[in-house]
């Protein structure tokens, strides 16, 4: 089966074509790129895009045709916990979510429409960010506000990078030869944006982010955890505030970037190896905040087996793994500096043979699980379908 994965964003269309097997994990990329600009003079929309896109395949694929396409969904709200085949209701549904989730779900809805438009026949399935953190209980997702901002408007915990916390947790538990209905970790995903999760008998059970995803650990350029006065108190004392200067500022100006001027891990991290003292301290924040929700976790897991870390800076960023790592002698977590400091790009343990906690870098592969939950889910449709 070829699957197209596509993940839109408001002006970009990134996509990559997977053969593979229903069920099977793996396959091989045939295709892989990216349109820009869509909306400018070049590209006009996502219809003008998907056309653009057609051309691409149809030289890089040899002239065979895509089985199925699967969609990287932001939000899905309460309405949707497990990936779904797309109709008319489920386009109209992400839409009627895209106030929960504005810069994401309405890209995600053009291009599902453009898709339906060039390919009406073709099964489509989206996969959810959100789905993963459905299993959290409700003493978890809840806030301790009002009923009425709940019932109203969803003001509660969601939880987002889902999709990349369920494969890694996978990856981890079959490394490890712990059956996944057995298995307690805390995963790490730290990339510009980033979250950590506490994975409970394979399943989330807390998570660092939540109503969005601004919540949790120092970011990129994210504020991470504030004490929501901090806002009110900014309008009330800022006649020039507005909530959606703010918005912007919590999102785009903060994190590392506001304590250490820029928002790359790695010039941070060179900054402060020649001595940059704002970024010492954007380190110390940000590995200080992670390893506060690893203790935390571990707890709220009944004592995790793994401490996983993925996506671009967890798999990349040796220093700031060993500075987590170091924080975390409470929990019995020991590191292997020579493990750590290897380059590998396959799953890896870190961790000295004397730590009480496995520590694994796993990388992280959305593409692949979105392709592989969607040729599950048109093949079970497919048998289901009448002949």
């Amino acid at each position: 089966m070829l699957v197209l994965v596509v993940n839109c964003g408001s002006s970009s269309l990134k996509y990559q074509v997977r053969e593979l097997e229903p069920g099977a994990e793996g396959g091989t990329v045939l295709a892989s790129g990216l349109i820009e600009n869509i909306g400018g003079a070049a590209v006009r929309d996502h219809t003008q895009a998907l056309e653009l896109l057609a051309q691409r395949l149809e030289d890089e694929l040899d002239g065979r045709t895509i089985d199925a396409a699967g969609h990287r969904v932001v939000h899905g709200g309460e309405r949707f916990s497990v990936p779904a085949l797309v109709d008319d209701g489920t386009i109209d549904a992400i839409e009627e979510l895209s106030p929960l989730a504005p810069l994401h779900n309405p890209a995600a809805v053009l291009g599902l429409r453009a898709v339906l438009q060039k390919w009406p026949e073709l099964p489509q399935v989206c996969v959810f960010d959100t789905a993963f953190h459905g299993t959290m209980p409700e003493h978890v997702w809840r806030y301790a506000v009002p009923e009425e901002f709940y019932e109203r408007w969803g003001i509660r915990r969601y939880g987002f990078h889902g999709t990349s916390h369920d494969w890694v947790t996978g990856q981890a538990a079959r490394f490890l030869g712990i059956p996944r209905p057995e298995f307690s970790c805390v995963v790490a995903h730290l990339g510009n944006g980033a979250s950590v999760t506490a994975v409970r008998h394979g399943s989330s059970y807390d998570t660092s982010m939540g109503y969005t995803p601004l919540a949790g650990l120092v970011m990129g350029t994210r504020t991470g955890d504030l004490d929501p006065s901090v806002v009110t108190s900014l309008l009330r004392r800022d006649p020039a505030a507005t909530p959606e200067g703010l918005d912007a500022v919590l999102n785009k100006e903060s994190g590392l970037k506001a304590i250490a001027g820029d928002h790359d891990m790695r010039a941070v991290q060179e900054a402060a190896d020649r001595g940059d003292e704002r970024a010492e301290l954007a380190l110390a924040m940000a590995a200080y905040r992670l390893a506060k929700y690893v203790g935390g976790y571990h707890v709220a897991v009944d004592g995790a087996q793994a401490l996983v870390f993925t996506a671009g800076i967890g798999e990349n960023a040796v220093a700031f793994r060993k500075r987590v790592c170091d924080r975390l002698g409470a929990l019995g977590v020991v590191l292997d500096d020579d493990a750590n400091a290897a380059r590998s790009r396959g799953i890896r343990r870190i961790s000295a043979p004397e730590s009480a906690i496995e520590v694994l870098v796993v990388p992280t592969d959305e593409e692949q699980a979105i392709a592989s939950a969607t040729a599950a889910l048109v093949a079970a449709g497919s048998a289901g379908a009448p002949s």
